[in-house]
């Protein structure tokens, strides 16, 4: 797709404002003046090479240093602006030689000072007082460039700026387009569908050349100035504007390895009621919830959840801000949209509690710094809603670990909901107690702990809580799972340790650790130097070890006898022997220690390896059964 570049044959028409500024007319007594001076607007505008290429401007034409100098400045800051400008300079230096129009160069460079103060007019004046000093019209696209000028007495021409009304890059989009994304020696390419379910289409066959991106994004910059449009972020190489409904991402070499333009919208604005809420998460929303996360992937409808409640909370009677960057939520006009103040949210933030919102939408929490403003927020007193980006829901917490204090994550955070597909999947909730973590039995290693609850069934999901120097999340397992666990964990530590001593027991006394028992003369080698063993060994099974000496007692051998029956085996002893803990060796070699039950027997199961164990020591007539 071919556009006119910055659309010169409409401007033409309409570039001279001819009922404001001057009264200025295009007669040949003012176009045909003997000096002209024009301002960097002017330039970038294209409109002197308009005036040029249509023989409507002869005599000479200066250009001012500081035209020169600024568009230098903001070509070496990466701006498009500058580019564009010293792009149209070389254009209207060719045109003039070959309309025989005189173009020379006049005035000094600007000082430091007066490029910091550029933004403030600062250069604007000098170029002013050039024109009054030579006697010129100044041609100029700043309608306060142009009041100023014509209150000091100077001869102008205004242009005032063509609206574009349609821009090119629209006639990329259809109605289910969620993004398009236009790359240099590449065909335009489309996200088609909704979030979760879309695919990636080419819109046509032909390759997009870098002039035709520049034209679009020349058109891009002139809308935006006509049109309200806001700039988000303006780096060497990278644009950012917010255009209406679309966000538009610039990019070029050396940030890009070629120039590239992505633009993104909405296609569907959901009220709260479509997402089928449970009338337990509403009561939640509408009464409780104050610090809530919305998490989930790229693209799947985070934020269209979070133009939803925003809503939803104004219609409360709420006072609801959003803290943006770029400012691209779909919202009300009540809805005031913060970007960062300063380039720094944290400046926001300080507004915003001056402001005292009831509510305050932060689209996206990304950083370290965003994390801590959020906290700071919520902490404040504020209701606050972020969007963050998480593969899982329970990546939300890891994302705030390390960022803030562990104990005041439930004050910060009390509601985490999961979006996927464009719908609402998990909804986790968090409070802080005290105790021991599940799985230890000790009460000395009682701390504080995060508790992850499924919201919808109240069941506990994780446990966050300080191990050592780290910080872990771990899952709840159900009980059989930690059985099942601890069995692969004994068995791996016996298999180990057999090979090197004799008779080694390992003791598991919950999901996290376990006590080694071996003869006194054994307990060097299993601690190894400077706990270099013992250390593998907990590497290994992921558990706590303590090492004990096994205490010679007098025990005494029972008769045993063992029965198969389905799945299990059973060691049957005479039943005196209820209740008490007895010793299973095969020969010398220890296998486990259990309690008799109250029907004189213990059961393994057949498949296990300490079943097997204890059917081959059976079958050799060298099982053992002791009682100490």
């Amino acid at each position: 797709m071919k556009i006119n570049k910055k659309q010169k044959a409409e401007k033409t028409g309409n570039e001279i404002e001819k009922d404001e500024i001057n009264k200025v007319e295009s007669d040949s007594s003012k176009l045909h003046a003997q000096k002209f001076v024009p301002d960097t607007s002017a330039i970038i505008n294209g409109n002197v090479t308009d005036l040029v290429r249509e023989g409507k401007l002869k005599g000479e034409l200066v250009i001012p240093e500081f035209v020169i100098s600024e568009l230098e400045n903001q070509a070496n800051r990466g701006k498009d602006i500058g580019f564009e400008g010293l792009e149209e300079l070389k254009t209207i230096r060719q045109l003039a030689e070959e309309k025989g129009i005189k173009m020379s160069t006049t005035g000094r460079k600007p000082t430091i000072e007066e490029i910091q103060l550029a933004k403030s007019g600062r250069i604007d004046s000098l170029i002013r007082d050039i024109a009054r000093n030579i006697k010129a019209t100044l041609v100029t696209a700043d309608m306060v460039q142009a009041r100023v000028a014509e209150a000091e007495g100077i001869n102008i021409i205004y242009f005032k700026k063509a609206e574009i009304e349609r821009l090119s890059l629209e006639d990329y989009f259809t109605q289910d387009t969620m993004s398009v994304h236009l790359k240099e020696n590449c065909t335009p390419k489309a996200k088609r569908g909704r979030p979760g379910a879309f695919k990636l289409v080419e819109i046509d066959g032909e390759k997009l050349t870098g002039d035709m991106l520049e034209d679009m994004a020349h058109e891009i910059f002139e809308k935006s100035r006509t049109s309200g449009g806001l700039l988000e972020i303006d780096l060497r190489g990278a644009t950012v504007i917010q255009l209406g409904k679309y966000r538009i991402a610039i990019s070029r070499p050396p940030f890009s390895e070629k120039m590239e333009i992505t633009a993104v919208r909405p296609i569907v604005k959901v009220d709260l009621e479509k997402y089928k809420l449970s009338e337990k998460l509403l009561a939640r929303l509408d009464e409780r919830a104050e610090g809530i996360i919305i998490a989930g992937p790229p693209g799947h409808g985070k934020s269209t959840l979070a133009q939803a409640l925003a809503e939803f909370y104004m219609k409360k009677g709420m006072i609801v801000k959003t803290m943006e960057h770029p400012r691209d939520l779909q919202v009300p006009p009540e809805i005031t949209q913060y970007g960062p103040l300063n380039n720094d949210m944290a400046n926001t933030a300080d507004i915003l509690l001056l402001v005292r919102p009831d509510f305050t939408i932060y689209d996206e929490v990304r950083g370290t710094k965003d994390f801590k403003i959020f906290a700071d927020m919520r902490l404040a007193g504020v209701g606050m809603l972020g969007v963050v980006h998480a593969t899982q829901a329970i990546d939300t917490l890891h994302r705030f670990i390390g960022r803030i204090e562990l104990g005041l994550i439930p004050q910060v955070i009390d509601t985490i909901i999961y979006v996927r597909d464009g719908q609402i999947r998990q909804v986790y909730t968090l409070s802080l107690n005290v105790r021991t973590p599940t799985g230890m039995t000790e009460a000395d290693l009682a701390r504080p702990i995060i508790e992850i609850f499924d919201f919808e069934s109240g069941k506990m999901l994780y446990e966050a809580y300080t191990y050592g120097e780290q910080t872990v999340v771990i899952p709840i397992k159900d009980r059989a799972e930690i059985s099942g666990m601890n069995k692969l964990a004994e068995e791996r530590l016996y298999e180990i340790l057999k090979k090197h001593i004799r008779n080694p027991q390992v003791e598991l006394i919950s999901a996290n650790r376990a006590i080694l028992r071996v003869e006194e003369k054994d307990i060097p080698y299993v601690i190894g130097k400077e706990g270099k063993n013992i250390a593998e060994l907990e590497r290994i099974t992921g558990i706590s070890l303590s090492v004990e000496p096994i205490i010679e007692t007098l025990k005494e051998e029972v008769k045993a006898e063992v029965f198969e029956a389905g799945g299990y085996l059973s060691i049957v002893v005479p039943q005196e022997y209820v209740g008490s803990k007895v010793d299973i060796y095969k020969g010398d070699e220890f296998l486990f220690s259990a309690t008799i039950g109250k029907k004189a027997q213990m059961k393994i199961k057949k498949k296990s390896d300490l079943g097997e164990r204890v059917l081959k020591a059976a079958a050799l007539e060298n099982l053992r059964v002791l009682v100490g």
